[in-house]
């Protein structure tokens, strides 16, 4: 059985940094493509992040420069270390493993992101 569990989320100031952690299991972590996705009240899920690799990753132009995404294959965990935040990178923060060959999609539950002062 396959399970993504985000953590790290909470209520952070304006300008301050929190890290985010998705621990996987029941897959083979290191064939995934792990990606980092946001929701907001009212508004549709979006990408944040993508990596495939160290040195093959993605951002939407919103995060660029401020948020990193990484992964520790042997810890089948990703994260994403997101700084200088801003009010509206307030929402839920979920974390997505999609396999290319079977197009095999898993959703973590997520984890609150409030900016907030």
């Amino acid at each position: 059985q396959v399970q993504l569990v985000e953590s790290g989320g909470g209520l952070v100031q304006p300008g301050g940094s929190v890290r985010l952690s998705c621990a996987a299991s029941g897959l083979t972590f290191r064939s995934y493509v792990m990606s980092w996705y946001r929701q907001a009240p009212g508004k549709e899920r979006e990408l944040v992040a993508t990596i495939v690799s160290d040195d093959n990753t993605n951002y939407a132009d919103s995060v660029k420069g401020r948020f990193s995404i990484s992964r520790d294959n042997a810890k089948n965990t990703v994260y994403l270390q997101m700084n200088n935040l801003r009010p509206e990178d307030t929402a839920v923060y979920y974390c997505k493993a999609f396999l290319w060959t079977t197009r095999m999609t898993y959703w973590g539950k997520g984890t609150l992101v409030t900016v907030s002062s």
